[in-house]
């Protein structure tokens, strides 16, 4: 039996191992757009736990094999906002996530000799006022590469952190993996 986290992203890789130390990964490929499209209309934690679903599926399992897959979302006003395309995007993105409360949702698929578990977990997080401090901040920080491979383009575990005012919930699933809810289904 293998446990396989059909991932690309380093930050769940890492936070897998605080689950446990022995995994394998597997890039899972799906046309993620295609996904979205589909689930248009169903809402944001549904699309998280499509995409998960979809990525689990698309990787080969052996008997007894469990495999994960996830997604993660952050969602303003019910509008998931993907990675940026550039330094523009990524200062839209941050400049409207400013002075507002928004949500992180993980979407999580557990496959397993054919059955699926999936749940998702959502985490509220507030953002600095929109000051000027605020706004220097962000244009330090879309200056840097990090935004960029990020929903919502920031990671709270690096320099996105500074961004942040408080959260509500899971610290980890913000960064990509709801680890205490993971380990519960898997590990039990």
């Amino acid at each position: 039996m293998a446990v396989i986290l059909a991932s690309a992203s380093p930050r769940r890789r890492e936070l897998m191992k605080l689950i446990m130390d022995d995994f394998d990964i597997a890039n899972a490929d799906v046309d993620e757009r295609e996904i979205e499209r589909r689930c248009e209309g169903l809402g944001p934690a549904v699309t998280a736990m499509e995409l998960a679903r979809s990525k689990a599926a698309a990787v080969p399992a052996k008997e007894g094999d469990i495999v994960i897959g996830a997604d993660t979302s952050v969602v303003l006003d019910d509008m998931i906002l993907g990675k940026p395309e550039d330094k523009e995007d990524a200062r839209r993105m941050l400049t409207s996530l400013s002075g507002r409360v928004h949500s992180v949702i993980t979407g999580v698929c557990i496959i397993k000799d054919g059955q699926e578990k999936t749940f998702y977990e959502e985490t509220f997080v507030e953002f600095n006022p929109l000051d000027d401090f605020q706004k220097d901040l962000i244009e330090r920080y879309i200056s840097s590469d990090e935004p960029y491979d990020k929903a919502g383009a920031y990671g709270i575990q690096g320099g996105g952190a500074l961004l942040v005012k408080k959260i509500d919930g899971d610290y980890f699933n913000v960064v990509g993996l709801p680890v205490a809810g993971l380990a519960r289904e898997i590990l039990t």
